[in-house]
């Protein structure tokens, strides 16, 4: 009877131990603050909520004014579609939390939200990447290949494109992800307004080795696929213009690449100005606000952007108005 007892308390302890090994998802986490004075609470509120209600509107409007009018229905078109209901994910994602966080003195979220939040913070800026090198694509086969496009660029064809864009995205911050979840958590403040996964794995005492080299090749080469991809796409559109010297080429390749260059510059240096903030010691208040413009700035000029630069979309929002 004993040893029975024995044997049952070394069982007890050994699943005890395999528990406390693995993260506590019933864990309540707690955000950081948006460290500000009280009198200025209410105006980033506004200031935060008009831009939020910007970057709906103007998202959905283009989303919307796309699959109503066929004359819009063009691969360009319809890739765009991709880059607005992103904007919308990523926003969507955390402001509404943050403005209810700047009016509130419970900050508390709890693990799986906060894994979903980070799922959905990393997924979008992924994919913003993964859009706008197959946008890239789009125009570099309209300008160099133009006799081509429409057997290339047909809607299965960029169906296809925009899921391997998604797909790819997802499959990458899937594996990110899931090698921050298996960390035991011994912290629980997120040095952010928000989840992300570098904020995540910060709260844990193990090593993260594994984490640091898979964050670290999935930036390379995501940075390097990305600017790489690009950099040659814009190279073969600039020689093509040259050497053809036609002044309706050169006009219509202006026209359509920069909105594209100008919009992928801006993600690309907010996107620096993030992962440079998360690995310097600054202050939080510096730290938050580039974490937040991060989403904002992209998500409010894209639609602005592509809109002033595209003569067909421009002339069909100002019919719909």
């Amino acid at each position: 009877m004993v040893i029975q007892q024995n044997i049952d308390v070394t069982g007890f302890k050994g699943w005890r131990t395999e528990m406390d090994n693995r993260p506590n998802i019933s864990n309540m986490l707690h955000l950081e603050a948006l460290d500000i004075p009280p009198v200025y609470v209410y105006p980033v509120f506004s200031i935060l909520l008009f831009t939020y209600l910007i970057i709906i509107i103007t998202n959905v409007g283009i989303i919307v004014l796309i699959i109503m009018e066929r004359s819009l229905q063009q691969p360009m078109y319809l890739l765009f579609c991709n880059l607005s209901f992103n904007d919308i994910l990523g926003n969507t994602n955390i402001l509404p939390r943050i403005l209810s966080d700047l009016l509130s003195n419970d900050r508390s979220i709890s693990y799986v939200e906060c894994v979903t939040q980070a799922f959905c913070n990393q997924t979008s800026a992924t994919a913003a990447h993964t859009i706008l090198m197959i946008m890239a694509f789009d125009r570099y086969v309209a300008i160099c290949k133009p006799l081509r496009y429409s057997s290339v660029m047909t809607t299965s064809m960029v169906l296809k494109l925009s899921a391997c864009a998604w797909g790819s995205a997802i499959l990458m911050v899937s594996v990110l992800l899931g090698l921050t979840i298996r960390l035991k958590l011994c912290r629980t403040l997120i040095v952010k307004m928000y989840c992300d996964n570098a904020s995540l794995f910060k709260l844990s005492c193990q090593d993260v080795t594994i984490n640091n080299i898979y964050g670290l090749a999935f930036t390379v080469v995501l940075l390097t696929s990305s600017m790489g991809s690009i950099a040659l796409t814009y190279f073969r559109i600039v020689t093509i213009c040259i050497t053809r010297n036609n002044k309706e080429l050169n006009s219509k390749a202006l026209q359509t690449c920069t909105s594209h260059l100008v919009v992928y510059m801006i993600m690309l240096w907010t996107g620096f100005l993030s992962i440079i903030f998360h690995r310097i010691e600054i202050g939080t208040s510096s730290r938050n606000l580039a974490g937040i413009l991060f989403h904002l700035i992209p998500g409010s000029l894209n639609s602005v952007i592509y809109a002033m630069q595209t003569k067909e979309l421009k002339s069909k929002m100002k019919k719909f108005f």
